[in-house]
């Protein structure tokens, strides 16, 4: 099968390029198709002629971001998959799963989070542009189910890192961000300058992670089995403290340093868990997961050897 995967030069997209599968796939990024525009994206989908799409593609960025430029979000997303979703309706593409974000959930969901609460109330203000449009995502998809017959699904991530991840301290996500900072000291320490991490919180709150590369193969799965029509959560749902993280990122960085927990500072809801028991139901196994353990030692590893030409660090 002969697949595109949008959003490729992404830290998912880049995972693809390193996992065994049978299928042909074809990775799109920005530079080669600009999804904006809906003639270049047809033109681009027209060229390629997959059997199925894996959309990944999306405007993203840090709080900042998503709070001063709210509508260029959720506009510049909405195009992108309404661009994308259109096109594999035209071309008779037999199926297509778009990659939402854990952020369409509502701001007060109840836990554990179920895909029946996505449409419960608003998200959380924050992500409010482009948690919009990643549920309109999911309503086009069902959507164009419900008028065409399209094989159209949306897959739900839990907290995603790996290799090619942001590690911009505003914009990254928790574990790319601590381990620049657990980095970044460690080295200072070897110059004899003794600075300490800073560490929002008290580093109790509980999250669920998922390794990049798993997101890759999980994706597939879901593309060759999964027939249903309604959302599908399928991350990793083990739990880790942030202090866990720490401690697990310290060990792999050799960094013996001062923590310092700034409890006076915000640190999230305790928990935020999720269930999986649909995408469990398909064959997946909870041991197919990379353990967090092994995804920091291969994601520390990496960083070494790439530092400081990383995403985020310039």
């Amino acid at each position: 099968m002969k697949i595109l995967v949008t959003g490729g030069t992404g830290m998912v997209g880049s995972a693809f390029k390193n996992i065994n599968t049978k299928h042909e796939i074809i990775l799109v990024g920005s530079k080669d198709c600009d999804l904006v525009v809906r003639k270049s994206t047809f033109k681009m989908v027209h060229e390629i002629r997959p059997d199925s799409i894996i959309h990944l593609a999306a405007r993203v960025g840090g709080v900042k971001g998503n709070t001063d430029y709210v509508a260029d979000f959720y506009s510049e997303n909405i195009r992108i998959n309404t661009n994308i979703l259109d096109a594999a309706y035209t071309y008779d593409i037999k199926k297509a799963v778009s990659l939402l974000s854990t952020c369409v959930y509502p701001d007060k969901a109840e836990y554990p989070l179920t895909e029946d609460q996505i449409q419960n109330g608003p998200p959380h203000k924050s992500n409010f542009g482009y948690a919009y449009a990643k549920r309109m995502l999911d309503v086009h998809s069902q959507a164009l189910r419900q008028q065409h017959g399209c094989n159209f699904v949306t897959a739900v991530p839990n907290n995603l890192y790996g290799l090619n991840d942001n590690f911009d301290l505003e914009n990254g996500h928790v574990i790319p961000a601590l381990i620049r900072k657990i980095y970044e000291a460690k080295v200072q320490e070897n110059h004899a300058v003794h600075t300490g991490v800073n560490i929002w919180g008290d580093g109790s709150p509980l999250r669920e992670f998922t390794f990049a590369s798993d997101m890759a193969n999980i994706l597939i799965h879901v593309l060759e089995t999964y027939e249903g029509s309604a959302p599908i959560n399928v991350g990793n749902t083990t739990e880790y403290s942030i202090s866990d993280v720490v401690t697990l990122i310290s060990k792999e960085l050799d960094y013996n340093g001062i923590i310092f927990w700034d409890t006076t500072k915000p640190m999230g809801q305790l928990r935020k868990p999720s269930n999986n028991q649909r995408f469990l139901q398909l064959g997946w196994k909870s041991e197919n997961y990379t353990s967090l353990e092994e995804g920091i030692k291969i994601t520390c590893k990496w960083f070494k050897e790439n530092y400081p030409n990383v995403r985020g660090t310039k």
